[in-house]
Order: C-alpha cells, then sequence, then structure tokens
C-alpha cells in the first residue's frame, strides 16, 4: 500500500477548512423595511370608524368576493366571468409562472451540475506537439469516451444566495402584483357596471320625458288648431320634443360604448356581449375604512413595491461579492479508449479533478472600473426602489382619503338633490295649472320642465358616482376585509376570490 506525502493531505484539508469557513461569510445587506410616515387615522374617516382596527392579511391572502356587499346577482356574475376569461390577468399568471421558474434556475445553482456523455472522436496531433520537427511524422487517433462531469461552485461570500434571494422576492412581487391586477380588475367590472346602470337610469328618464313632451306637443298642437294659442308655443314644443330626442340618443352612445368596455374586460369580443337594460337602483354600502397602517398590509401594489426593494437589496449583495473570490469545484470520471470494444475495461477508467478549462480559484483583480460600477447601479436602483415604495404608500393614503371624502360628500349632495327633485317637481306641476288657467306663458312651463329633468338627471348620476365610489373605497382598502359588512340588500362577505396558479414542485 502506497502512502501519500502528508503535505498532499494537509493542503486539500486545509483547503476544505478554509472553504468551510468561507462559506459561511456573506456580503448581502440586511434588509429592514425603510420606515413610511403613517398617520394614526383617516382624516375622512367617520369618527365611529376611527378606531376600527381590522385583521391583517398579507398580500398571499385572497380579498374575498366583496362585490357581493350589492347584492346584485348580475354583478356577482360578470366578476366571476372576468377572473376567468380576461386576458389582462391571464398575462400577470403567465408573468407570475416565469418568476417562478427564474426562482427555482436560481435555486439550482446551489446544487451540483451533474452531466454525462458517450461518443468518439477523430484527432490528430501535430509533430510539434509531440517534440518531432515540424516536417516528422503524425498520428491519428480515434478515441472513445464515456464520462460524467461535475461542477459546483461553493458560495464563498453569498453571490449565489443573493442571486436566489432576488429572485425569490421576484417571485413575491411578481405574485403581488397579479393580486393588484386581480382587484384592479374586479373594479373596474363593477364601475363599468354600475356605469351601465346609471345610463340605463338616464335613458328611462328621457323615454319618460320623450312620451310626455310628445303627448304636450299634441295638446298644444290642438290648442292651437283652435286658435287659443299662436304658432310659437307649437315651434317651443317641438324644439323641446326634439331636444329630449337627441339627448336620448346621446345616452345611447355612451351605453353603447360603456357595454364594450366592459365586454372587454370580460374577455369578450363586443359583439357577443349585451347586458339587458335596467335602472340603477340606491346602493347603500357600509364600508369600514380600518387604521392607515393596515394599508400596509392589505394592498397588493404595496407588497409589490416592497418586494421590489428586497430584491434590489439582494442584487445589491451580489454585486457587492463580485469584489471576492469565487470558488468552482469540478472534476470527469469516466472511460477512454482507442476501441469502442475495450471502452468499458477496467484499465480504461479515467478521472479529472480540478478545473477543466480555467482555475479553480479565481479572484479579480483589475477590471477597469466595471465592478465598482455595478455596485453603484445596484445601489442606485435600491434607492429607486425605496423611493417608489414610499410614493406608492402616500398614493394609497390619498386613494383612501379620496373616495371618503367622496362618499361623504356624495351623500350629502344625495338629499340635498332629493329635495331639489322635489321642489323642481312641485314648480312644475304649479306652472302646468296656470298655464291651463292662462296666467303664465307656455316658456314658464317649459323652464319647469327643463329643471325636474336636470334635476332628476343630476339625481341619477349622483347615486352612480356613489355606486363607483364605494367601489373606489374597497380597492383602495385592498379588497375585502375580514369582518362581516352589512348592505342594504346583503348581510355579508362572501368566501374566497379566483385563487392564484399553484407553483409546480
Amino acid at each position: 500500500m502506497t502512502l501519500l506525502p502528508s503535505a498532499w493531505v494537509r493542503g486539500p484539508a486545509a483547503l476544505l477548512a478554509s472553504v468551510a469557513v468561507l462559506a459561511g461569510c456573506s456580503v448581502i445587506p440586511a434588509y429592514d423595511r425603510p420606515a413610511v410616515d403613517t398617520p394614526t387615522a383617516f382624516k375622512e374617516a367617520p369618527a365611529g370608524n376611527a378606531e376600527w382596527k381590522p385583521a391583517q392579511p398579507s398580500e398571499q391572502v385572497t380579498r374575498g368576493q366583496w362585490w357581493t356587499i350589492f347584492g346584485d346577482d348580475t354583478l356577482n356574475a360578470l366578476e366571476t366571468e372576468a377572473l376567468a376569461a380576461n386576458q389582462d390577468l391571464k398575462a400577470a399568471a403567465a408573468r407570475l409562472s416565469q418568476s417562478r421558474a427564474v426562482l427555482r434556475d436560481a435555486r439550482s445553482r446551489q446544487s451540483p451540475q451533474v452531466d454525462a456523455g458517450f461518443g468518439p472522436n477523430r484527432q490528430r496531433s501535430s509533430p510539434a506537439s509531440q517534440g518531432q520537427p515540424d516536417d516528422g511524422s503524425g498520428r491519428s487517433l480515434t478515441l472513445w469516451r464515456a464520462q460524467a462531469t461535475i461542477a459546483y461552485e461553493v458560495d464563498l461570500f453569498g453571490r449565489v444566495a443573493a442571486g436566489v434571494s432576488a429572485a425569490d422576492a421576484g417571485a413575491q412581487q411578481s405574485e403581488a402584483l397579479l393580486r393588484s391586477l386581480q382587484l384592479a380588475l374586479q373594479a373596474d367590472v363593477a364601475q363599468a357596471y354600475f356605469l351601465i346602470r346609471e345610463l340605463d337610469a338616464e335613458q328611462a328618464l328621457y323615454s319618460g320625458t320623450v312620451e310626455l313632451r310628445s303627448e304636450a306637443l299634441r295638446l298644444v298642437q290642438r290648442r292651437f288648431d283652435e286658435g287659443d294659442i299662436s304658432e310659437l308655443d307649437v315651434a317651443r314644443a317641438r324644439v323641446e320634443l326634439a331636444s329630449a330626442q337627441s339627448e336620448s340618443l346621446g345616452i345611447e352612445r355612451r351605453r353603447a360604448n360603456a357595454e364594450h368596455a366592459l365586454a372587454l374586460l370580460l374577455g369578450k369580443a363586443p359583439a357577443d356581449f349585451s347586458l339587458e337594460r335596467r335602472p340603477l337602483e340606491r346602493v347603500d354600502a357600509d364600508i369600514p375604512p380600518g387604521l392607515p397602517s393596515a394599508l400596509l398590509e392589505r394592498r397588493p401594489d404595496i407588497a409589490a413595491a416592497e418586494r421590489a426593494m428586497a430584491a434590489a437589496n439582494a442584487r445589491v449583495g451580489a454585486a457587492h461579492a463580485a469584489f471576492f473570490p469565487r470558488l468552482n469545484l469540478t472534476g470527469g470520471l469516466g472511460y477512454e479508449s482507442s476501441e469502442l470494444g475495450n471502452l468499458f475495461q477496467w484499465s480504461s477508467r479515467t478521472f479529472l479533478l480540478g478545473p477543466l478549462v480555467g482555475t479553480m480559484l479565481s479572484l479579480p483583480i483589475f477590471d477597469g472600473g466595471a465592478r465598482e460600477a455595478g455596485l453603484e447601479r445596484a445601489r442606485a436602483a435600491y434607492e429607486e426602489d425605496v423611493a417608489n415604495y414610499r410614493q406608492t404608500v402616500l398614493n394609497a393614503f390619498r386613494e383612501v382619503e379620496d373616495n371618503l371624502a367622496g362618499l361623504r360628500i356624495l351623500a350629502d349632495q344625495t338629499r340635498t338633490q332629493s329635495e331639489a327633485v322635489q321642489a323642481a317637481t312641485r314648480a312644475a306641476r304649479l306652472s302646468q295649472i296656470q298655464y291651463r288657467e292662462g296666467s303664465v306663458s307656455y316658456l314658464d312651463v317649459i323652464d319647469s320642465d327643463r329643471s325636474v329633468l336636470q334635476q332628476r338627471r343630476m339625481a341619477s348620476q349622483l347615486e352612480g358616482e356613489r355606486a363607483r365610489a364605494a367601489v373606489g373605497l374597497i380597492r383602495a382598502l385592498g379588497g375585502g376585509w375580514d369582518s362581516p359588512v352589512l348592505a342594504a340588500d346583503s348581510s355579508s362577505v362572501a368566501g374566497p376570490a379566483q385563487p392564484l396558479p399553484a407553483e409546480n414542485p
């Protein structure tokens, strides 16, 4: 038995010991979520809701079918269709699958890479390579080879781990972006639906107005034929009828456009979708805003911005690790022979320990500032993501305040508008009585009818704005909530929303 020299044993042992120590070193900077200024309560929140504290789900938790609080079966069906068929949502799901594949690829770099090969090659060495004169004889050789190779990079300073961390945060960011798009789609469907219902209410109002003005024109025409009034009243009645018909056609055009936009959200061609006409009814939903700090956990766009920061922080570590040595362990084991029949004989075995090309341990010395530039770029990208995160939080606070203020003011405006409608209706009734008695002109009747139409149309528009503002507030809050919410015709919030595609193992 032949003993190896002690130096041959101590050298690799020392190297392995050094590798074990360095493998525990990491240059990835510690990641802490940057602090943001968070108010203690929303300024526009009702006093009773200021101290309400909901649960704080993470971005992975489904937000629930929040649209069921409106108690509209048609809206429920539309939301289900949109989640199943919207093409933008499918594209976002595909991007999430890509991010997860990138993560699996990054994790694979933490494991040894093993390959196997088999085949011949024909080669001829030059006489000079064999120490012979240039005009010496050379010999051609066929070499059969069957071997396995292995390669592994020892993660001395966390470069590989930084790549895994960045890919992991990137996958989580893609999932949060998918959640954000899902929430935006749900809100867009609800708002488009309520816009169509609002236009249906206006259309119904103008349809009734056209009928009334047609009847008024017939009455005025009869009085003119009997010689009671002048032709001017007939002309004015015709103008009012034509104006109402024109307005009705304009609303019809707007409804068609809104219906086409809703079809696109549902993943359908406009020709394949139509929505039955039904005027909008009053929407009353009690939506607790909770505390501002809850937005940091509930809003998927905030979660996406935070994960982008985490990924950028890991990339800073990867750029920093480029300044340190890299250790690549490689080797090969197999058989070589000049004849295929002798390939797998024990005497034909061959092995190689060490790099196939280059060196095992590489140490960067000079690159003209490329690594410094890479590190500066990674740090600047991280600072950009920090600023984007803080701006996203500020935008979230603004959106909640806007919708809270909108709902509060719209509630007061709706009550005032109801009074205006009642007063305008009373004035119109009195003007018609006085016109029949001959105490006022037909122009007064027209003005009164216009006022009633205008006030009723504004009331319909306010109802539509209230419904859309309620949807906007839910979207600004990050979706559904955990505690029951009472509405005009709904008693509770339904179960989970459409699930995300699961990650393949």
